[in-house]
């Protein structure tokens, strides 16, 4: 339920925040006639996510059973791919995306094309939904309760719209820096544990037989059955006994990705501007003047 919900609500919220900053600038600029085209262009995003959505699970159920697990592999690894694109660009974008979003818009509304507004919105709402379509289904796939799972996705995606809606009237004010950076922190994990399941499948599927003997024994922490042992492998991808390449690849992918985002701001900005003060000036290509003669 935990993986499903942040995933819901964080690429939830990037949707809204955009869709929330467009729709304000239309008002704001007298183009309420344009509200109603960016809304049917998030629909249509929305359907087409859906569909996605629903034509993988449709052909996952259609294959026998070593295709299932190549396809389930398959989703695994672009939804990794997925969210790791996600939490990158956000890290390196969440402190100016405001900004940056109404600067965007308000160049489009200047050049009088309400339209590019317009699919902003859809193409915002398509990429989001895309990402978290074939998140959730690889979180599905992974998930030994899918009626928990789908209850956090809609509680995930009603608490989304509640924020969206919160911005565009002005009366939600939070931290998006700090809000991206911990939802960022959680799908670090979960992104991992879809990555070490992803191996699993791969082996099941014939594609990889390598690296199979049992590294750990953790069913004293995951317990089976039990709400810990949930919450451990849900939250913090773990498996009561996972083998050597699972455990490997959890770890190469979780370790740099979690020093990535608790990264301070404060450092990188330094190391920054410290490459700036020490790069090299350019060469003056000015005489200096002659000295008058005494």
């Amino acid at each position: 339920m935990i993986p499903t919900l942040v995933i819901a609500l964080r690429e939830g919220v990037e949707a809204s925040l955009i869709v929330g900053i467009i729709a304000a600038f239309l008002v704001k600029e007298g183009r309420g006639d344009a509200i109603k085209q960016m809304w049917i262009g998030v629909g249509i995003a929305v359907l087409l996510c859906l569909g996605i959505a629903v034509l993988l699970e449709v052909v996952g159920e259609q294959l026998p059973q070593k295709e299932q697990e190549g396809l389930e592999t398959v989703i695994g690894l672009i939804a990794v791919a997925a969210v790791t694109y996600m939490i990158v660009w956000m890290r390196r974008n969440a402190r100016g995306i405001k900004a940056a979003l109404e600067g965007s818009a308000g160049a489009a509304l200047a050049r009088g094309s309400a339209m590019a507004l317009v699919a902003m919105a859809f193409l915002a709402v398509l990429r989001e939904g895309f990402e978290t379509s074939v998140f959730l289904l690889a979180a599905f796939q992974d998930a030994s309760d899918t009626t928990a799972a789908g209850a956090g996705a809609v509680i995930g995606l009603v608490a989304a719209i509640a924020i969206g809606l919160g911005i565009y009237r002005g009366g939600v004010r939070f931290n998006l820096n700090r809000f991206f950076r911990v939802t960022g922190l959680i799908l670090v994990f979960v992104a991992a544990g879809l990555l070490s399941t992803s191996l699993h499948t791969a082996h099941e599927a014939g594609w990889l037989n390598q690296l199979q003997g049992q590294a750990l024994d953790l069913t004293w922490l995951v317990q089976p059955g039990t709400i810990s042992g949930s919450l451990l492998t849900g939250m913090l991808g773990l498996q009561p006994t996972p083998t050597v390449g699972e455990t490997l690849i959890y770890l190469l992918y979780a370790v740099p990705m979690t020093l990535y985002v608790l990264w301070p701001d404060r450092l990188r900005g330094r190391r920054r501007s410290g490459h700036k003060r020490d790069a090299p000036r350019p060469a003056s290509t000015e005489r200096a003047p002659a000295e008058s003669p005494a």
